[in-house]
């Protein structure tokens, strides 16, 4: 007991010290003033220069009233960033930049409402918060949203079913022209014809049942009153007050960008919306997100994300995301990952060069002098060995930014096959924990949770509430998105899931999935996931669910079901075509024990072993 005071003692008094080093700075007496619809963004460039140049490093606060704060793309900052996992169209439009910044907290007064944050509104495509390089810095209370989406939000009035038209109704902050028949929609830097939707009950704002992404009718349209649309388009799902959302598959920014940063923290904030993932953080060590929502503002949008709410990319550390709501975003709640390289030339017995291969990640950091990592053959997804990087140097450019291609000498002589198509290199050295505790997902497209790293994870505590897809995904990926890597310790417990697998997207053969993506299965000989007598242990959740899948599972050496509740319901009529509770490719060290099902199980029928 005594050492635990003097401990608690010590890290009081560190916090106290801390707190006193800590200089207020009022955005106000900036310039910097809310709620009057002029561009804040060089008043903004000001305020951070003076408290680097006064604070040195030394920790502040950049403290905004509650209200809106508005930027636009003409004056914005111009920057050449490569962000993973989004369209690398530079430059990008940068509200608010955050480069080589050390304890720094921008905070909005806040009153326990919304409407109270500072909120950071973008007037045209941009990316609004970007923190490159930064130190121990955060974000507190502080919203981030678009006066104008680029997705389109229209309510169904009538549905001809037989003559294949569909009138509807176009919300009032979109901007559109009727071009040669097409519904042409725009904001002042960019203009889009909405090619896919995503289909919303008007009531409960949960996608449409199997409804997945739609096509939409923006083409041979007519106005036939003002902002109402007479289309050829033919779906029957699509019931007067149905909602939809229509949008195109860019992605050009996120909400926030976190790049080559440690110890960064978004405490209670929010994104309202984002034309790519709400948070996007890569190459970073240690983030901490608590309270960080990307979540409806309540104007009577039913979207948020044009992607992920939250994506990590090649992270380090611990990720902790806690207390924290994701609703309505077109893709996942949180993905975390690394990217595999693929060898594409042998140079020598030790050098190689790596190639990153998905158009979306490409042009930041991979790693540096000193990492492990370890090469997988992508065909079978079999790790062969390990090695340590001793120099790495841009191959296909003469900088980073930009480059596709990574020259890299080991310090072990090198397979004589590296160079024939099938190897992929994980950089182990930045593979995070992670806690994902106390969140609520729900009304989402695509998935709920995805995780590939081989650290500890723990999934806790959370609502997963028709997430459409998979709630939870484990998968891994050296032949399509190169998305790193093997899971070997994975908790998911005390979670409740509640009728996921309404629609059909990529993974989606179980409310949790383990599906690592591994073209010639039967030729593997060692398994994917799992190994060194861990794995992935699924125990004390609830799982609510009008169809049959439960845990679908490829490739795993590890596998522990037990004391979970499995509640029957009739919500929706059963469609999906996996009937087992557990369908198991490639298993080995299964335990499924101490469940209870309301509608029986029976093991025979219930489990499926194939290969």
């Amino acid at each position: 007991m005594k050492k635990i005071s003097l401990a608690l003692i010590a890290i009081l008094a560190t916090f106290l010290v801390s707190c006193s080093n800590e200089k207020v700075y009022h955005a106000s007496d900036f310039g910097i003033i809310p709620n009057t619809g002029e561009d804040m963004t060089q008043e903004i460039v000001k305020a951070i220069e003076t408290i680097k140049s006064e604070r040195a490093g030394e920790p502040a606060v950049l403290l905004f009233e509650s209200g809106e704060y508005d930027f636009y793309p003409d004056s914005a900052n111009v920057r050449e960033y490569y962000v993973s996992n989004h369209d690398q169209d530079n430059p990008k439009r940068v509200a608010v930049v955050l480069e080589g910044v050390k304890n720094l907290t921008l905070k909005g007064v806040q009153n326990g409402n919304v409407s109270d944050y500072a909120n950071f509104m973008m007037n045209g495509r941009m990316l609004p918060v970007a923190m490159v390089g930064c130190e121990n810095c955060s974000l507190e209370n502080i919203a981030v949203d678009t006066r104008v989406p680029q997705i389109t939000q229209v309510e169904v009035l009538e549905n001809d079913v037989e003559n294949g038209y569909i009138t509807y109704r176009v919300v009032p902050y979109v901007n559109y022209r009727i071009d040669n028949g097409r519904l042409v929609v725009f904001g002042s830097n960019w203009e889009i014809v909405p090619g896919w939707g995503i289909a919303f009950e008007g009531d409960t704002k949960r996608i449409i049942y199997t409804t997945s992404d739609i096509g939409v009718g923006t083409s041979n349209v007519e106005e036939i009153a003002p902002r109402v649309i007479r289309a050829p388009w033919r779906d029957h799902r699509l019931v007067p007050g149905s909602v939809i959302a229509m949008r195109s598959y860019a992605r050009p920014t996120p909400g926030v960008f976190v790049s080559e940063c440690k110890n960064t923290k978004l405490y209670n904030s929010c994104v309202f919306y984002a034309e790519g993932m709400g948070l996007l953080a890569q190459m970073s060590e240690n983030i901490t997100l608590d309270g960080f929502r990307v979540a409806l503002r309540g104007d009577g949008r039913y979207f948020t994300t044009q992607a992920d709410a939250t994506h990590f990319s090649g992270c380090k550390g611990l990720i902790s995301s806690c207390n924290g709501l994701y609703e309505g975003m077109m893709d996942d709640a949180i993905n975390v990952h690394g990217t595999y390289l693929r060898v594409v030339k042998r140079l020598d017995d030790n050098t190689l060069v790596g190639r990153y291969m998905h158009g979306q990640a490409y042009g930041f950091y991979w790693g540096g002098a000193g990492d492990s990592v370890q090469f997988v053959r992508s065909d079978v997804m079999e790790i062969t060995e390990g090695n340590r990087v001793v120099e790495i140097a841009p191959y296909d450019k003469e900088q980073l930014a930009g480059c596709k291609e990574f020259k890299i000498k080991f310090e072990k002589p090198l397979p004589e096959d590296i160079a024939n198509g099938q190897y992929g290199i994980e950089n182990l050295e930045w593979t995070p924990e992670v806690i994902f505790n106390g969140n609520t997902i729900r009304n989402n497209r695509a998935r709920g949770a995805l995780f590939s790293t081989p650290k500890k994870t723990v999934v806790e505590n959370n609502l997963f509430d028709h997430t459409s897809g998979t709630a939870i995904l484990l998968c891994g990926d050296c032949n399509g998105w190169f998305e790193t890597g093997a899971c070997r310790d994975v908790v998911i417990r005390n979670n409740r899931f509640v009728n996921a697998l309404t629609s059909m997207f990529q993974f989606t053969n179980g409310v949790i999935s383990i599906y690592p993506e591994i073209p010639n299965l039967e030729a593997q000989t060692k398994y994917f996931h799992g190994g060194e007598g861990k794995g992935v242990v699924i125990e004390d959740n609830v799982f609510e669910t009008f169809d049959a899948p439960i845990v679908y599972a490829k490739s795993i050496d590890g596998l522990v079901f037990r004391n979970n509740k499995i509640v029957q319901n009739n919500d929706f009529k059963p469609f999906h075509w996996n009937r087992y509770r557990f369908l198991l490719d490639k298993v080995a060290n299964v335990t499924i024990e101490n469940n209870e099902f309301s509608n029986g199980f029976d093991a025979e029928k219930d489990v499926m072993y194939r290969y």
